[in-house]
């Protein structure tokens, strides 16, 4: 049979005419051939351990996609635990600032009679980052700000915030290190007032050069240097030599 009438067979499908016979070139079909030649090169050699590089490597897609989703979980309950403990923090914060500014103005005027003090949030709308500003007006004075004090004025104010802190929050016991080195009589006298209503909940340790400061203690701990370099603590309590 002629190429140009040769009819090459065809799965028949229902319904579909056959095509009508395409002249045959050889020039058009040795272009088709070495086209088809290229794509079969470009296909490589046939890999006979496909199937099974193609489980493993499906194996460690689901391997990974689970642990994916774990994690993925993992940080939904991480978010939630931290959603939960800001909110925590935002209510206890909130309750120990009233408590200690309303501690702050009250302990304020027993150090300054007729003076106003008072602390407050710098970004109120966001407690987790807020700082906390104070500001003392001794009595006579116009000045708020801690810089324009004197260095008297600003230890007695810094008293202030301390022991408003230990009211609002008491505590079994407190240490204070020569907080009142820079005080004159007057404030001290102010100061011990404040020292002896703290010691009726709580024990304090005081170290102290200031001999009002011994007078109101129970026991006294004094640490001396001897003549042989050796130091050297002397203790006498107080309240039983009162008592005798």
């Amino acid at each position: 049979v002629p190429p140009t009438q040769r009819r090459w067979p065809r799965p028949e499908t229902a319904g579909e005419p056959e095509p009508e016979p395409v002249p045959y070139d050889r020039a058009t079909q040795e272009r088709r051939a070495a086209r088809a030649e290229r794509d079969l090169a470009a296909l490589g050699k046939v890999n006979p351990l496909a199937l099974e590089e193609f489980a493993a490597l499906e194996e460690r897609h689901t391997f990974l996609a689970t642990q994916l989703e774990d994690l993925r979980s993992t940080r939904r309950d991480l978010l939630t635990v931290v959603r939960e403990v800001d909110a925590r923090i935002h209510e206890v914060f909130a309750q120990a600032f009233a408590d200690t500014q309303r501690e702050f103005e009250q302990v304020f005027g027993t150090l300054f009679p007729g003076g106003e003090g008072r602390i407050f949030l710098t970004d109120p709308d966001d407690l987790l980052t807020t700082g906390v500003e104070v500001e003392a007006r001794p009595p006579g004075k116009k000045v708020k700000r801690l810089s324009l004090l004197s260095g008297g004025e600003r230890s007695l104010t810094a008293v202030a915030l301390l022991v408003a802190i230990f009211r609002a929050r008491p505590s079994p016991f407190y240490v204070l290190d020569e907080v009142e080195a820079a005080l004159d009589d007057v404030n001290l006298g102010r100061l011990i007032t404040l020292i002896e209503q703290l010691r009726g909940t709580s024990q304090l340790i005081v170290i102290t050069h200031q001999k009002r400061t011994m007078e109101i203690a129970d026991a006294l701990y004094g640490v001396s240097m001897r003549g042989d370099g050796i130091t050297g603590v002397i203790s006498q309590r107080l309240r039983e030599l009162q008592a005798s």
